[in-house]
């Protein structure tokens, strides 16, 4: 006869064994939301290094080979950038966009800062200008500078009867004749189609200044200069920084503007930074020339930008 044993039983009222966990290593709370968000980054961050990173070093080392655009590259070290030294096309090139620069950058921080005080008002009337003025944004620049060149053409374009009446020429009258006035063509372009957003941007900061201050300006007897140089400036600065640095930035960078309605000319005279790029990369097929350009013009930019955010940030601290 064969004994059964029975398993073991524990007395009652006695709680039962907790299972023995695994000894595996388990991650904080803080360590938990820390991978949240490296997950939640992660899409994000693998766009910016497909779309900007890989291409931004691709660029530089592009930059220091000679690549042709069929055939073999091969390694030249720093030739690029000595020969872009010595370029005459490219010297002038980034002359022509520095006055475009100069010559664009007041004119769009004044005309939007003017009309940013024009609409902050309340009421139907001040919203419908807002929204007239900001009507031409929302057109693609290469539709605005078409738009324009139809507007310019000698005996077709309305502009030709505009300076027939104003006695500034006739009806035949080329607007594109001369580096100068192209230049000065397409800079109203730009002013009509980018002083809308600039005035949006401004505007926000000025609706973020408390109206006591300006109240308080006026009770101590400061007039409207006075309340707009020691009230509404100082706190408007990091606003006018953002907008300074857009429009440097856009002006350093133009392109579509001048290849749409100069082509460049008279006599390559109208030729920006990024249009003398372009002509190296994909007319002359320079890739290796190109990217060494692109590399100094970037570099450029960003000095450009972290001195004007220094410069500003120096005189909001004085």
């Amino acid at each position: 006869m064969t004994e059964t044993t029975s398993p073991p039983t524990t007395a009652p009222g006695t709680p039962a064994p907790v299972p023995a966990r695994s000894a595996g290593p388990r991650l904080s709370y803080r360590g938990r939301r820390q991978l949240m968000g490296v997950l939640l980054v992660s899409p994000a961050l693998a766009v910016v290094t497909v779309f900007f990173i890989i291409p931004l070093i691709m660029t530089f080392w592009m930059s220091l080979n000679d690549w042709p655009l069929l055939g073999n590259h091969h390694f030249v070290g720093l030739a690029n950038y000595r020969r872009a030294i010595h370029d005459t096309d490219w010297l002038h090139a980034i002359g022509f966009t520095l006055k475009y620069t100069v010559l664009i950058t007041p004119v769009l921080l004044i005309t939007a800062l003017a009309l940013a005080f024009l609409v902050n008002r309340s009421g139907r009337a001040a919203r419908a200008f807002q929204s007239l003025f900001f009507l031409p944004v929302v057109i693609g620049f290469a539709a605005a500078a078409y738009l324009w060149l139809y507007l310019a053409q000698p005996g077709l374009g309305p502009l030709s009867d505009i300076a027939v009446r104003l006695g500034m020429g006739d009806r035949d009258t080329n607007w594109f004749a001369t580096a100068t006035s192209g230049l000065l063509l397409v800079s109203v372009m730009v002013v009509w189609k980018v002083t809308g957003m600039q005035m949006i941007l401004l505007l926000s900061g000025l609706q973020a200044i408390p109206g006591e201050l300006n109240e308080a300006a006026r009770i101590d007897g400061a007039g409207r200069w006075k309340t707009f140089r020691h009230v509404t400036l100082p706190l408007l600065r990091p606003t006018l920084a953002l907008v300074l640095v857009f429009s440097v930035a856009g002006s350093l960078l133009a392109f579509d503007q001048f290849y749409i309605m100069t082509g460049g000319g008279p006599s390559n005279g109208t030729i920006t930074a990024v249009y003398q790029i372009y002509r190296t990369s994909f007319i002359n097929f320079e890739l290796g020339y190109g990217a060494a350009l692109s590399a100094m013009l970037m570099v450029a930019l960003a000095a450009v930008s972290a001195l004007q955010m220094l410069l500003l940030r120096k005189s909001d601290h004085s």
